[in-house]
């Protein structure tokens, strides 16, 4: 299966990658995660129709249409570039023309990621390095706050996991490695090339 099936199949258009460079060193190029990678993934992860995942630095919402699509799970994406944005709101309109039933299910919010307002259901969060480990901080300090206020059980997925943002989680918060997913294909030549799920241990 490769990056142009799965396009067609959800009816959307997400290969094209950020060009050029970006003025702030916080806020990271987007690229998609790769449809093979996210296989990979929900093989060994499981999600249902009951979770509420976030992408932060969503793009173009590959992620969210392609777990809505298989889970029926409710897709958030945080996304700071406008022109992303509105191609993510043009994919989510041809989605729901063969998705009818995917209307109440993925959202897509134009701001920066520590402006999101954490949402009470929100219980996945997903991150492909979309910036640096201090807005990082912010996020994750966010969710823990909103978790303080309304208990659940919350997950992370980091993809190309950062050090610094695991070195954070396992020495400054109650978040503990539950799982690693690695791409076995590439992993030999990159360590990076896999996913890590942190759960927050109560």
């Amino acid at each position: 299966m490769n990056e142009k099936y799965f396009d067609a199949l959800l009816n959307i258009k997400t290969r094209e990658e950020q060009k050029g460079f970006l003025k702030s060193i916080h806020y990271h190029r987007y690229e998609p995660t790769p449809y093979h990678a996210l296989e990979t993934l929900f093989d060994e992860y499981e999600l249902t129709s009951k979770d509420r995942i976030v992408d932060f630095g969503c793009g173009k919402g590959r992620l969210n249409f392609y777990i809505h699509h298989f889970f029926h799970a409710t897709a958030v994406g945080i996304e700071m570039n406008e022109q992303f944005f509105r191609d993510a709101m043009a994919n989510r309109e041809n989605y729901l023309k063969k998705n009818h039933h995917g209307a109440d299910k993925i959202y897509f919010h134009c701001c920066i990621a520590e402006d999101y307002e954490i949402d009470p259901k929100d219980n996945r969060f997903y991150f492909f390095n979309p910036f640096s480990v201090q807005i990082f901080m912010k996020v994750v300090n966010h969710i823990l706050q909103s978790v303080e206020k309304v208990k659940r059980d919350v997950e992370l997925i980091l993809y190309y996991p950062a050090n610094e943002y695991m070195y954070f989680l396992e020495n400054q918060t109650a978040f503990v490695l539950k799982q690693e997913v690695p791409l076995r294909d590439l992993i030999e030549h990159n360590p990076n090339e896999r996913f890590l799920i942190y759960r927050l241990d109560w």
